[in-house]
């Protein structure tokens, strides 16, 4: 039974990046003994609650299961307190879909290749794609100068050039992902860190 006197957790909020996903909560204070968490979830598809792989767990933090992996399904996940026999109320989330929520990440830049007139760039995307994506890679870019104009170049390949680029001079650029997905949504990810490299000398 639920006990008003074992606070139940604050904060519950699912954290998700580059579609990995985890329920995270504040620590519930007590005086004394060691509480335990326990979480639950549902899918949109069967409104009955499930346990997942954190059962009276002493950790804040819950890692989705490899079985809610699917981008598409709308989960909604609850946590409680527990202490001894005694446990707090539920606390439920807003309904998650991972396709819609989750952070997309940078790519990682992997190499970059200077010539006198462009810069050849190889990047690895920030997770693994499943059938149906299509990813885009929006690429900003700018003479390293005092008047930043910047210009953008939109590809689909991990390999791209910055083409008529000026010789012995400094560019920046920094790189955002795109993701389509079959249902048409666009879910766009955080930008890289600028980079900068001069070019060479013809």
């Amino acid at each position: 039974e639920s006990s008003p006197h074992l606070p139940a957790p604050k904060d519950v909020m699912v954290y998700s990046y580059n579609f990995r996903s985890s329920l995270r909560w504040s620590p519930v204070k007590v005086d004394r003994g060691l509480v335990l968490y326990t979480v639950h979830f549902k899918t949109g598809a069967f409104n009955q609650w499930d346990e997942m792989n954190c059962t009276r767990i002493t950790q804040t933090e819950c890692s989705f299961p490899w079985s809610l992996k699917e981008r598409r399904w709308t989960v909604v996940l609850r946590v409680r307190a527990e202490l001894g026999q005694v446990t707090s109320d539920w606390v439920e989330t807003d309904p998650f879909v991972a396709e819609r929520n989750t952070t997309i990440g940078p790519p990682k830049v992997n190499s970059v290749t200077e010539s006198s007139d462009s810069l050849l760039i190889s990047v690895t995307p920030p997770f693994g794609s499943e059938a149906g994506d299509f990813l885009q890679y929006h690429v900003s870019y700018w003479e390293n100068t005092t008047s930043t104009t910047k210009k953008v170049i939109k590809t689909s390949s991990t390999l791209f050039k910055i083409k008529s680029l000026k010789e012995w001079t400094l560019y920046c650029f920094e790189i955002q992902v795109e993701l389509m997905t079959h249902s048409d949504l666009h879910l766009f990810g955080l930008q890289s860190i600028p980079e900068c490299y001069r070019t060479k000398i013809s």
